[in-house]
């Protein structure tokens, strides 16, 4: 691509796949369609969660967090991207872009702290059942969400702004499809090895730390549930510790390959692929995983169906 039809005095270019025009296309329909099924499936758990008082449990407090954190994440990325995919303006406002990178740097720190807050919540309810409310109360679980969002903002804040001080001289050609923080470190002009040692640093304060205290939650879980004598029992928290456990996985497995190599070392075209999936994919599948394999999930939205279903119908009787 002849990048001097890439100028602009304002913003950025967003570079994405536009290689590949014809996997544009494609790559703009998959979006949509992922992006739709975010928003509607971690609708329905939000809904659901709060309309059934059944669900009135720490677990899906901080699942109802998730949700929305999902939602978050997704809108701060999809509506641009769309737009650059659809068209052959590639073009981001300076200030969009600087909004982007630090939502984005946040909404991705808070999910990787979200989730070892969850799997403690795990552990609590498995390993000490008769406290585990007393433990975990109303008050523990909002001061523990508003110290993940509160840590994350911090985060955000420090290497957002660490990026946006590099010098580009003049260069505003990013190649990739969203204002990523290793996409804007590499159009600096200067070395950035102490900027890239910073975000390697600070990962592992964000990303492997809470991995590790999953890790070690889920074995004290693994251990309890061995000891377990119901099989009813070892099967409901296998289920409700699966669906978490297959989310970490997904998640931490693309963040640690993007954000946890030195020098960031990950492949052009790859790196993208993996921003794409743990952005547009992951928060989509997160219902589906989480209600797939949840009895008390599936019960909440089968009454939520069946409540909307009525109240439509009841519309409709009113207008005949």
């Amino acid at each position: 691509m002849d990048q001097r039809n890439y100028t602009s005095l304002h913003g950025f270019i967003l570079l994405g796949f536009s290689d590949h025009p014809k996997l544009e296309m494609v790559l703009s329909g998959v979006v949509t369609v992922f992006y739709l099924i975010t928003l509607v499936g971690n609708t329905a758990i939000i809904l659901a969660s709060l309309l059934d008082s059944h669900l009135h449990t720490p677990m899906y407090f901080f699942l109802r967090n998730l949700s929305l954190l999902d939602l978050c994440f997704t809108t701060s990325i999809v509506p641009q991207m769309l737009v650059n995919l659809w068209g052959h303006d590639k073009t981001i406002s300076y200030v969009g872009c600087v909004i982007q990178l630090y939502v984005y740097m946040w909404f991705g720190s808070i999910e990787c702290l979200l989730l070892a807050v969850m799997s403690y919540d795990r552990f609590t309810a498995i390993c000490k059942p008769l406290h585990y409310l007393v433990i975990m109360n109303p008050h523990l679980c909002l001061k523990m969400v508003i110290t993940v969002w509160s840590i994350s903002l911090a985060n955000s804040l420090v290497l957002c702004t660490l990026t946006l001080n590099l010098p580009r001289c003049g260069n505003n050609l990013l190649d990739h499809f969203l204002c990523e923080l290793p996409a804007m470190v590499k159009i600096a002009c200067i070395d950035t090895t102490a900027v890239e040692m910073s975000v390697f640093a600070l990962g592992i304060v964000i990303v492997l730390t809470p991995l590790i205290l999953i890790l070690i939650s889920y074995g004290y879980i693994a251990k309890a549930v061995l000891r377990m004598k119901s099989k009813a029992g070892q099967r409901k928290a296998v289920n409700t510790c699966g669906s978490h456990l297959t989310v970490v996985s997904i998640f931490y497995g693309t963040i640690i390959y993007m954000y946890l190599q030195p020098g960031n070392n990950a492949s052009k075209d790859r790196g993208k692929f993996l921003t794409l999936f743990y952005t547009i994919i992951t928060p989509s599948l997160n219902p589906l995983i989480y209600t797939l394999r949840n009895k008390d999930m599936k019960d909440a939205l089968k009454k939520l169906i069946r409540v909307d279903h009525k109240s439509t119908k009841s519309r409709r009787n009113w207008k005949s």
